[in-house]
């Protein structure tokens, strides 16, 4: 099942393994069990200490990684594509190898003291569901309580149907839904637990030199930035990846003819933690103020943060269409990866809102999926790229409806149509879809700002030319200020702008 590269590529981490591990396989005759028996059959015999065995599973096919007793980790479905990055790092973990985690977040697992089954559905092509699946992978290395079980959408869709999941990752624990979408490690702890595993480790006496809030690129290069010139960083985020992990293929960074979101921002992170950066995650800031000559910033914790100069790069989330049906429906048939969620749909018709790239790449992207793929852009002509509309114009079972002002999202428990008035026309029309997608472009991450820095009309930061913005000791880079272009190259970019201007600033103020 492994091409040779693959099977190359593998060879460093089967040496790696410490203790010998068991995969305890359930099969049957069918050909997904056929399969599966092929791939843990082949790993198993590149390294002596991989052990086989059959094994009566709740699920078939499967198999769980084992070690001298159960370790909870179970995979239903043949763990390839992004997912493989999984299996690789739990043989490692069930193996001996430990986490690479926090002290205060691995004692915050081992204190917990109920049984926890979580399930994850997931598609292969998901590049989110990685992160999810390895996290709860985790806990049940970590907790003997604690079992998780990765299940390939695709190889039960009857359990898929049954449950209405139209959205990947999603997270059951003990048979109730949990969770939908991506999630951090701790993330999920701090569901499990009521609290943070983090905000007990604040510094809060810190007077950091330069505060950067954000955990995408602008925040990340500002952050190195910043650590470059010997002062002292701290970086506050919810998650460090930002939007660039919705982001599958990319082509325009510079020096790097292609990666994907997901792993350049692993990369990133990588670069980040090899600097003295007091990183912060799973917060969130709710406050900014200048007080006695020091910014305040105070979190959803209750925490608040203090240092001389701040940088706001909180990017950007994908904005929303404010009609009915879209906030009850979201994960339910409203989506916005069709990388993630484009095979849940197979064989259905489907809605793409927005006729700029994003929508027109999603369109294209579906249409290898989908039955039909109806795509629905407001104005009378799509804005694409004309390269995207000539590729869009090739597919057979796509329809491009412009001037198309959607109304409402219909559905019971799961959507089951749009309706949309013609604007050119005023008339209104029905269209009997499954899924509607929505990529309609970006809003910056700037509400908690509102009434306390400069924001354009479209709630941008609005700075200047070295990243300042008009609160003193302030400055702001990325997608969520007034920029003239959204582009991971041109965020980056501005995170270093950011990061030198705060350093000529805090140099004048000690001069």
């Amino acid at each position: 099942m492994l091409d040779n590269e693959t099977k190359q590529n593998l060879i460093p981490y089967l040496k790696l393994i410490d203790e010998p591990i068991t995969f305890s396989v359930s099969l049957d005759h069918s050909e997904a069990s056929e399969k599966m028996a092929a791939f843990t059959q082949e790993i198993a015999d590149m390294s002596p200490k991989i052990l086989l065995e059959e094994k009566n599973l709740s699920r078939t096919p499967s198999f769980e990684i084992n070690r001298q007793k159960e370790s909870g980790i179970c995979f239903a479905g043949v763990p390839l594509g992004h997912e493989f990055a999984s299996f690789l790092l739990a043989m490692l973990q069930v193996s001996g190898r430990p986490p690479k985690i926090s002290d205060s977040l691995l004692n915050q697992i081992e204190r917990i003291d109920k049984d926890l089954h979580f399930e994850t559905y997931v598609s292969l092509t998901c590049h989110n569901c990685p992160d999810v699946v390895q996290a709860l992978n985790i806990l049940s290395v970590i907790n003997p309580k604690i079992s998780h079980t990765m299940i390939e959408g695709s190889a039960y869709q009857q359990e898929v149907e049954a449950k209405k999941i139209m959205a990947v990752p999603t997270v059951f624990l003990n048979g109730e839904e949990f969770g939908s979408g991506r999630m951090t490690l701790e993330q999920i702890v701090e569901k499990i637990v009521g609290t943070s595993p983090d905000t007990e480790t604040l510094n809060t006496e810190e007077l950091y030199d330069v505060l950067v809030i954000g955990g995408g690129p602008a925040a990340s290069s500002a952050a190195i930035y910043a650590a470059r010139k010997g002062i002292r960083t701290g970086l506050v985020a919810d998650a460090i990846g930002g939007q660039v992990v919705e982001t599958l293929g990319i082509e325009n960074m510079i020096g790097t003819p292609y990666t994907e979101g997901p792993q350049l921002m692993k990369q990133v992170e990588e670069h980040l933690r090899t600097y003295p950066v007091d990183i912060m995650t799973n917060q969130r800031a709710v406050s900014l103020k200048r007080k006695e000559n020091r910014i305040e910033l105070g979190l959803a914790s209750g925490v608040s943060l203090r240092s001389k100069t701040a940088i706001i790069a909180t990017g950007a989330h994908w904005r929303p269409i404010h009609v009915p049906g879209e906030k009850e429906f979201k994960n339910k048939g409203i989506a916005y990866c069709p990388h993630c969620d484009g095979p849940l749909f197979k064989d259905k018709e489907i809605a793409v809102i927005g006729g700029g790239n994003s929508g027109v790449e999603a369109a294209i992207d579906l249409a290898g999926l989908a039955k039909h793929v109806y795509v629905l852009e407001f104005l009378p002509e799509l804005k694409a790229d004309q390269i995207l509309q000539e590729k869009l114009a090739t597919l057979t079972n796509v329809t491009v409806i412009t001037n198309a002002e959607t109304n409402e999202i219909s559905g019971d428990t799961q959507v089951t149509g749009l309706s949309y008035i013609d604007r050119s026309t005023g008339l209104a029309h029905e269209l009997t879809v499954s899924g509607v997608f929505i990529l309609i472009g970006l809003l910056p991450n700037t509400d908690w700002l509102d009434g306390t820095l400069a924001l354009n009309e479209r709630k941008e930061i609005i700075t200047d030319r070295y990243g300042a913005t008009d609160m003193e000791g302030v400055y702001a880079a990325g997608d969520c200020t007034d920029s003239a272009y959204k582009q991971i190259i041109v965020s980056m970019g501005s995170g270093a702008t950011a990061a030198l201007g705060a350093f000529d600033y805090l140099i004048r103020k000690q001069s």
